[in-house]
């Protein structure tokens, strides 16, 4: 089978040749270092190579927007679409940006909301989507991958803007104000997915669309105030993603078992990351639920296996997941998130031979 074929076929619930693979989110700058260390390759040369074992690649517009938006400075610090600024925090082992700026932290009223300046579809060029997709083909035509379009996370842009403090307050106390804000919010989205499916003409195979609605332990809210201020915007969404052809590819972090009806009912295809180290999150309890409604994106874990077990017991977990995930289709294998940084190249190296896909 060609990439695609076997990524369409499985999110068909149909076994394909082998099971899809992806690396997600992929690996952090200091892991993937050590894996071309390891691998006795330089870091150009490991690019290309964990390139080739996906499945899927992404595309997206090219930003054509105001210069004080999407746009890096001197400091480190990023100011993206939204207005959001994040600034460069370090751990022991890595960089990772934080947000350091909510521009929405001090507006109370939904007039003043109004006056803000929102991202808008027309910042962009789309014209450049079909452009990266012949590029895509033309480097490898054998393989035909699936295309995956990003990324549509009404939740978190909404409180990326407003804080989450703030977010987890109006949703209880101020829900019209809530309201206002994910509906502009879904409103955008909208509009860019739409003007990019208009430009791919059919081209595109994958949505990915977001929201961690998860903590370690369970829903980040109860799933009553989901299903009324959350889900019916990622709805809208994801109607009219179907209308053009597209599978729905749905990330949340943590411990979700207790919306994933909901999450079917909304228009998820692919429910992507499963965290099984949070609470209550089983894969043979997820496949036997829902199995038949909804395919799966990710599983092995980047929170214990990965960083901390054996190359064997990363093995034993690989092939764990696609026995049970990918029994009649529905499965893409991927890690659970990004593979950080101080997690054993060993440990990434057996995970990519268990794939099946690791020729060297």
């Amino acid at each position: 089978m060609t990439s695609r074929e076997r990524v369409m076929t499985a999110l068909s619930h149909k076994e394909p040749d082998i099971v899809p693979f992806s690396l997600g989110f992929g690996i952090n700058f200091p892991a993937k270092k050590a894996l071309a260390e390891y691998m006795s390759r330089d870091i150009g040369e490991i690019d290309t190579f964990l390139e080739s074992l996906s499945d899927i690649r992404h595309v997206g517009p090219k930003y054509i927007g105001p210069k004080n938006r999407n746009i890096g400075m001197p400091d480190g610090s990023y100011t993206d679409i939204w207005g959001v600024k994040r600034s460069p925090v370090m751990n022991q082992k890595d960089t990772y940006m934080e947000i350091s700026d909510y521009p929405l932290s001090s507006l109370t009223t939904i007039e003043e909301l109004e006056n803000y300046i929102f991202p808008d579809a027309g910042w962009f060029d789309f014209s450049a989507i079909p452009e990266q997709i012949e590029q895509i083909r033309a480097r490898d035509k054998s393989r035909d991958y699936a295309i995956m379009l990003g990324n549509g996370n009404i939740f978190e842009s909404s409180w990326y803007m407003r804080g989450l403090e703030n977010m987890f307050a109006d949703l209880l106390t101020e829900k019209e104000y809530a309201h206002w804000l994910l509906n502009k919010v879904t409103e955008f989205f909208i509009s860019y997915f739409h003007s990019a499916f208009e430009a791919a003409d059919g081209k595109i195979d994958l949505a990915f669309t977001a929201d961690d609605i998860g903590g370690q332990n369970d829903l980040l809210v109860s799933l009553p105030l989901w299903e009324e201020m959350i889900k019916p915007y990622h709805k809208r969404l994801n109607k009219m993603i179907h209308e053009y052809g597209a599978k729905i590819v749905y990330h949340s972090d943590g411990a979700v078992m207790k919306a994933i009806s909901g999450l079917i009912d909304m228009g998820v295809d692919v429910l992507e990351a499963l965290q099984f180290d949070a609470m209550g999150m089983n894969p043979v309890e997820l496949k036997e639920k829902a199995g038949d409604r909804l395919s799966f994106h990710g599983g092995v874990s980047v929170q214990s296996t990965l960083p901390f077990g054996t190359p064997e017991e990363v093995t034993e977990e690989v092939l764990e997941r696609i026995k049970v995930l990918g029994k009649n289709g529905g499965y893409i294998l991927a890690p659970s998130h990004a593979i950080q940084a101080g997690t054993p190249p060993e440990n990434i190296y057996a995970f990519l031979k268990a794939t099946g896909r690791l020729h060297v």
